[in-house]
């Protein structure tokens, strides 16, 4: 499919990505997300089943499969 971005000539590719979330103060990272991603501008589409597995997956809240530092940049 054509990218839907104005004047980018890319196409999407289904690719997985790392998707982050911010829930209640707390960021959580999702690794493995499939998405349809613009091999020219990057851009981004999620699918709406996927939308709704990563808003059940933040608001169970259940264990994380691994924990990795979180940096500001001041």
């Amino acid at each position: 499919m054509k990218c839907t971005i104005q004047g980018c000539p890319g196409e999407y590719e289904s690719r997985t990505i790392v998707h982050t979330v911010k829930h209640r103060g707390e960021v959580i990272v999702i690794d493995h997300v499939p998405a349809e991603v613009c091999g020219v501008c990057g851009d981004v589409l999620l699918a709406p089943e996927t939308v709704r597995r990563i808003e059940n997956l933040v608001k169970t809240n259940g264990h994380p499969a691994r924990n990795v530092p979180l940096y500001e940049f001041a």
